[in-house]
């Protein structure tokens, strides 16, 4: 099995390597090709205003000057010799849960290679505070990633889906399970603007999430997390809201 790994944290990030070593219980045929710094939040988009550069670090190792869209496009018409079997976006450095996923570029990356029509799994570990940086603990993630994606390895897949997996912030020991829930939306309002004046006395903006909060039902991806467990959530890409078609379409004269 071929396997494609990728992210959205940079190709030197400490989530990557943990990564690398899930795909390995798997595979030794990996290509790794992930943005040369990080990307977090650039969503599904795509450098189109400047070159793309490609720089190679080993023979399978390779740093895209881009977005993890760059990277997985980059990967597949231009790195490897045929399409992989499967892409692995992450492990990220923070949550990927709600409707932050439409942010992500961890997420994103895993969209194009649905798009692709190849098996895409995004994978994030969430961690328990602010402010953590590189001291975020990935524990969880490697001793629960190959867990969670083997079931996936042979489960049918519908075209253009792909599967989002958050690990909890915990210890691996006190991960209670695998749980396959829908996804959870946020409050948008927990968002924050913080703001602040530079070294030469302008003002800058930063933005900010909050933490967790409870959906209706109890049965998102955000109360898996919050209650210890691994989530597991398929996504698709068709985002047209059927309901609405035939009342717009009579609007319209149709």
């Amino acid at each position: 099995m071929r396997i494609l790994l990728t992210n959205d944290d940079g190709i030197h990030a400490p989530g990557f390597e943990v990564l690398e070593r899930i795909a390995r219980q798997f595979s030794d045929d990996i290509w790794m090709v992930a943005p040369a710094e990080e990307q977090s939040g650039a969503g599904h988009s795509l450098t189109l205003n400047q070159p793309v550069r490609l720089r190679q670090y080993s023979e399978r190792r390779f740093a895209v000057s881009g977005t993890p869209t760059d990277s997985v496009m980059m990967a597949l018409r231009k790195v490897m010799p045929a399409a992989p079997d499967l892409i692995l976006s992450g492990v990220n450095r923070g949550a990927n849960l709600g409707d932050d996923v439409t942010y992500s570029g961890t997420v994103s990356a895993a969209v194009e290679g649905a798009l692709a029509g190849i098996r895409s799994i995004a994978l994030s570990q969430v961690y328990s505070r602010e402010g953590m940086g590189d001291a975020v603990p990935f524990a969880a993630a490697e001793a629960w990633g190959a867990k969670a994606i083997a079931p996936l390895l042979d489960a049918p897949f519908a075209p253009r889906t792909l599967v989002n997996i958050n690990f909890p912030p915990v210890v691996a020991d006190e991960v209670r399970g695998i749980r396959v829930v829908r996804q959870g939306f946020h409050d948008y309002a927990r968002g924050s603007v913080v703001e602040g004046t530079d070294p030469r006395g302008y003002r800058y903006f930063w933005f900010g999430l909050h933490g967790i909060e409870h959906t209706p039902g109890h049965a998102t991806d955000l109360e898996a997390i919050q209650d210890g467990y691994v989530s597991v959530t398929p996504l698709q890409l068709d985002l047209t809201h059927d309901p609405s078609l035939a009342d717009l379409a009579s609007r319209y004269g149709g």
